[in-house]
């Protein structure tokens, strides 16, 4: 049986899903050009004025906001309301520079608690699963979006936190939860601390698990499934346009629903901001449709993939965005050939070791290297160097011939790679620090 949360949205004619964004993106345009003065002068600088909106089609006339915009507007500088209207703030981790800062009116917060809602029911839950969320909760977006979309359900929620694995586990055992929200890292994690433990998938109640906040590929969704004996499920989402449930999968598993009555979706020509047809990989845009507090409108997300209105059989009519290939600026250019780290990903996985890994890039003599450490499991591990060797030139062997480029290839003993219980850190890139 089909389950929807809000089902005649969920399955609204893509006509009707048409005329309900031109609406509120002309209502959104309006909000933003009057109580936005950064984004008022971009739209003034191009000569654009709100009335010049008048179907979805002119969204490109508008000017594109990236993360650079947000980070010169800190912190109060994007806010659409009255600061006293807000009644949270969400952020980024602000590594890489300024943190962005999210704002939330009660109305926005209900409608993402709506978005994560609509994935957990994707995922097969209902008011009789227990929702164990892993994600981490503070400034980070993934624990009390899952918490709140959990909560309309009515699902029991277990508001766990990310991290105290012994933990984790213990109550996925003594409180039989049925689905687990977290990084696909931590929920790798989990399972591999299971199977120490000597719990096999099916002594587990988990049946489903909700993963998202970085990269991960087909390879890891089916190990994961594989060590916890769950169907496990893809979310994205990100601070800057509410968090985890812009999108989101079904049953199919064939891209994430993009909740269309929310967010506008466009792909675009990373170098040239040019708006590409459906079905071209390029970089993808959002607009939020009915965000009060921080609406942001043609926001750049850096990430790259595809979107399609191919028919789904789970009967939503939302467009569906593929997963993500990379962002363009998570893309490491070595020698001169673009390299994802989730190239990599898939070639460990394929060759049958664990998602174990730390990929270190330097510039030695002018010429950039590259080292992948991978760490074996005990099954693998052995102390004879001649073993170790042939498998490392095996495993490099397989790799340069995806990325074209050769790797050096470091096996390392079971444990020895830090683990992560949030977003993993996979890319060490020491160049930066001699240019």
């Amino acid at each position: 049986m089909k389950r929807y949360y809000q089902k005649d949205i969920e399955t609204m004619p893509v006509e009707q899903i048409r005329a309900l964004q031109e609406e509120k993106l002309k209502k959104q345009v309006k909000h933003v050009y009057e109580h936005v003065p950064y984004y008022r002068d971009l739209m003034d600088k191009k000569g654009v004025k709100p009335e010049d909106i008048k179907t979805l089609d002119d969204i490109s006339k508008l000017p594109f906001i990236s993360k650079y915009d947000l980070r010169e507007t800190y912190p109060y500088g994007m806010l659409a309301v009255p600061l006293k209207d807000c009644v949270r703030i969400q952020s980024t981790s602000g590594t890489t520079g300024k943190r962005v800062i999210a704002y939330y009116t009660q109305h926005d917060i209900d409608l993402w608690e709506d978005c994560c809602a609509r994935a957990i029911v994707a995922a097969g839950g209902s008011d009789e699963d227990i929702v164990q969320v892993a994600y981490g909760y503070g400034l980070f977006t993934g624990g009390f979006g899952l918490n709140g979309g959990s909560h309309k359900v009515g699902s029991l929620t277990l508001p766990m936190s990310s991290g105290n694995t012994d933990r984790q586990i213990q109550f996925i055992q003594d409180l039989k939860a049925t689905i687990l929200c977290c990084t696909p890292s931590y929920a790798a994690y989990i399972g591999e601390s299971m199977k120490e433990r000597g719990i096999k998938p099916k002594d587990n109640t988990l049946r489903a698990g909700i993963f998202g906040a970085e990269p991960w590929t087909e390879e890891m969704r089916r190990d994961i499934e594989k060590s916890l004996g769950i169907k496990a499920y893809d979310i994205y989402g990100l601070t800057e346009t509410s968090g985890p449930g812009v999108a989101f999968e079904c049953e199919e598993q064939k891209g994430m629903h993009i909740n269309e009555d929310h967010f506008y979706a466009e792909i675009i020509d990373p170098e040239t901001g040019e708006v590409l047809p459906e079905g071209q990989e390029g970089e993808l845009v959002f607009t939020s449709l009915d965000k009060e507090a921080f609406p942001l409108l043609r926001y750049r997300t850096r990430d790259l993939c595809v979107l399609t209105r191919e028919k789904c059989s789970c009967g939503r009519t939302f467009i569906r965005m593929k997963k993500p290939r990379g962002r363009s600026d998570d893309m490491l250019i070595i020698r001169g050939v673009n390299v994802f780290p989730s190239q990599i990903e898939s070639v460990l996985l394929q060759e049958g070791y664990a998602p174990n890994y730390r990929i270190e890039i330097d510039r030695v003599n002018n010429t950039d290297t590259l080292d992948v450490y991978v760490e074996l499991s005990p099954d693998q591990f052995t102390d004879t160097v001649g073993a170790i060797t042939d498998m490392e030139r095996k495993l490099s062997a397989a790799i340069q011939a995806v990325l074209g480029i050769h790797p050096n290839i470091h096996l390392v003993a079971p444990k020895s790679i830090a683990r992560s219980e949030g977003k993993a850190v996979r890319v060490v890139d020491r160049r930066k620090l001699l240019d």
